[in-house]
C-alpha cells in the first residue's frame, strides 16, 4: 500500500535508510446494507464512504463548504512563533549544558568510585539499562524521548475513548476545529504499527549523523520545527487543491533530517538493503525523493501527503546551506542576555541568603 524503501550507506559506519512515505487519506469502510433491508433501500438511506485505509484512523464527517484562505493566517503566525520559541529554547538550552557540565564532571567521577567500591552484583538489570545506554551515541539518545513520546502516542488511538480527541488534535486538516495544536502533535502521531515502527527506524538510522552535525539542542529545534512547517505547507497545498484530507506521522520531520544529512555529505554511497550491489549517491537519493514528491503533488497522487514532504525536504536543504548561519550563529545575544539575567538574578539571590 505505501512505497518504501529500505537502504543503508557502504562505509564503515553504514547508515541505512527506510523511508516510509506515509500520510494516506482518510476513509471509511464501505458500509453493508442491513439484512432486513434491500440493498437499493440501503443505499438510498445511506452515503457510500469511500474505503478505509490501514494507516489512517476512520475520521467524522468532514463539514460541508471550503474554509477561506484566511484561516492560514493563524497557522502561519504559529509556525512562525514556534520556530522562533525553538530555537531560542534550543540556545538557552546548550547554555545551561555547557555551564552545568563542569559541575557534574566532579558528581559523575565520584558516582563511579562509589560504583567501584561497592560489590557488584551479577544479574544486575539497572547495570545492564546502564550499560546499553552507555554504548549509545549522543544521537541514538537524543531521539530516544521522541521515539517514546511516539510510542505513547500510539497506545493512546488504541483507546476507543480517546478516538475522538485523537483525530482533533493528532491529525492535521486545514478544515478541522483545531487548527495550530496539530501543525506539532501530529509530528508524533502514528495510527498504524508498521507505520510507526518504520519512521523510527529511519530516524534511529540517521540520528547519529545528525546529531553529530547539528549537536543535540540544535537538532531537537530543527525537528520540532521542521514538523510545524512541513504541517504549514501541507495546510497551504490543501487549500490550493481543496482536498481537506487529515494528515499524521512524523515524515516531513524526517525528511527534513534526510535533506539535511544528504545535502551535507551528498558523495556519501547508499545502497538498498536487498539489493546491495547497487549503490548510489546520497544526493542522487536526495532528488530521486523530491522528483517523486513533486510528481505526485503536480500530479494529484492522493496515497501521500507529498505537499508535507517536499515542505520538510526543503526545510532541511535550505537549513543547512544557509539557516544554520542566519539563526544559530546568531544566538549571541539572546545567550548574553539570559546569561545576564541570570547572573543578576543569581546575585540577588545569594545577597539574601547571607544576610
Amino acid at each position: 500500500m505505501a512505497w518504501r524503501c529500505w537502504a543503508r550507506a557502504a562505509g564503515p559506519r553504514p547508515h541505512r535508510l527506510a523511508l516510509l512515505l506515509l500520510q494516506p487519506r482518510r476513509g471509511f469502510r464501505r458500509a453493508r446494507p442491513r439484512p432486513e433491508e434491500p440493498p437499493a433501500a440501503a443505499a438510498e438511506a445511506r452515503p457510500v464512504p469511500p474505503p478505509r485505509r490501514s494507516l489512517c484512523p476512520p475520521s467524522p464527517t468532514a463539514a460541508a463548504g471550503r474554509p477561506s484562505p484566511r484561516r492560514l493566517l493563524k497557522p502561519l503566525l504559529f509556525a512562525v512563533g514556534f520556530t522562533g520559541s525553538a530555537f531560542g529554547s534550543a540556545a538557552i538550552w546548550q547554555y545551561e549544558s555547557l555551564k552545568s557540565r563542569v559541575q557534574t564532571y566532579f558528581e559523575e567521577a565520584r558516582a563511579d568510585w562509589m560504583d567501584r567500591m561497592r560489590p557488584q552484583k551479577r544479574g544486575d538489570f539497572r547495570k545492564q539499562v546502564n550499560s546499553w545506554w552507555n554504548n549509545l551515541t549522543e544521537g541514538q539518545r537524543t531521539v530516544t524521548g521522541i521515539i517514546a513520546a511516539n510510542v505513547f502516542v500510539f497506545c493512546l488511538w488504541r483507546l476507543p475513548g480517546m478516538r475522538r480527541i485523537m483525530f482533533t488534535y493528532f491529525t492535521s486538516n486545514p478544515s478541522s476545529r483545531a487548527l495550530c495544536s496539530p501543525m506539532l502533535l501530529s509530528t508524533f502521531s502514528h495510527f498504524s504499527l508498521f507505520h510507526m515502527a518504520a519512521n523510527m527506524y529511519v530516524l534511529w538510522s540517521f540520528s547519529s549523523s545528525i546529531v553529530s552535525l547539528l549537536g543535540c539542542e540544535q537538532f531537537i529545534a530543527v525537528y520540532l520545527s521542521a514538523g510545524v512547517i512541513s504541517t504549514f505547507v501541507s495546510y497551504v497545498a490543501k487549500m490550493a487543491t481543496g482536498r481537506f484530507e487529515p494528515s499524521l506521522g512524523a515524515s516531513g520531520a524526517i525528511m527534513t533530517v534526510l535533506a539535511a544529512v544528504c545535502t551535507k555529505m551528498p558523495e556519501a554511497k547508499l545502497a538498498i538493503i536487498l539489493l546491495p550491489m547497487f549503490t548510489f549517491t546520497a544526493g542522487s537519493a536526495l532528488k530521486a525523493i523530491i522528483a517523486f514528491d513533486t510528481a505526485g503533488l503536480a500530479l494529484g497522487w492522493r496515497l501521500f501527503d507529498h505537499a508535507a514532504h517536499l515542505g520538510g525536504a526543503l526545510f532541511g536543504m535550505w537549513y543547512v546551506t544557509y539557516g544554520h548561519e542566519l539563526i544559530w550563529k546568531n544566538r549571541e545575544p539572546l545567550v548574553k542576555a539570559w546569561h545576564e539575567m541570570r547572573t543578576k538574578n543569581t546575585g540577588k539571590g545569594g545577597g539574601g541568603r547571607s544576610n
